[in-house]
């Protein structure tokens, strides 16, 4: 049973339209690019059938000693760049909101924590792979 209940949240702004955005988050093309939370870390495959009940494989590793693990899950609700709701094992769930402010994107991804890593780093590690999505699409 989860003792530790309080949702963290992070989010970014990115420098770009709503529909680039939404495009570079969901596709397996894009998602291999940035979803990483350092360079020592790689994303070298990706699935991602973006629908309720369709579900996600999104490989992460260790560049140099490839090793690493499969981030999996599967999606709940689906509100096109708008929304993205999944879960992940340990029945733990993710909200991600995509908000158009002008010519630039926010995005907010809110998690149920796990039990081994404190909040603290939780929240550093899922930043870190908001700040590379960032560094992404306002490199293309």
């Amino acid at each position: 049973m989860r003792t530790n209940t309080q949702r963290i949240t992070v989010q970014t702004v990115v420098q770009s339209d709503l529909d680039s955005a939404w495009e570079f988050w969901t596709k397996p093309e894009h998602i291999m690019n940035w979803n990483f939370a350092s360079d020592e870390w790689c994303c070298p495959a990706a699935t991602n059938d973006l629908k309720p009940g369709g579900a996600f494989r999104w490989r992460m590793e260790l560049r140099q000693k490839k090793v690493g693990f499969d981030f999996i899950g599967t999606y709940d609700r689906i509100v096109v760049k708008k929304h993205i709701s999944y879960h992940i094992p340990g029945k733990r769930r993710v909200d991600i909101e995509f908000i158009e402010q002008n010519q630039e994107v926010m995005v907010r991804k809110t998690f149920d924590p796990e039990e081994v890593n404190t909040n603290e780093r939780q929240r550093e590690g899922w930043q870190a792979i908001l700040d590379s999505y960032k560094k992404y699409v306002e490199s293309i």
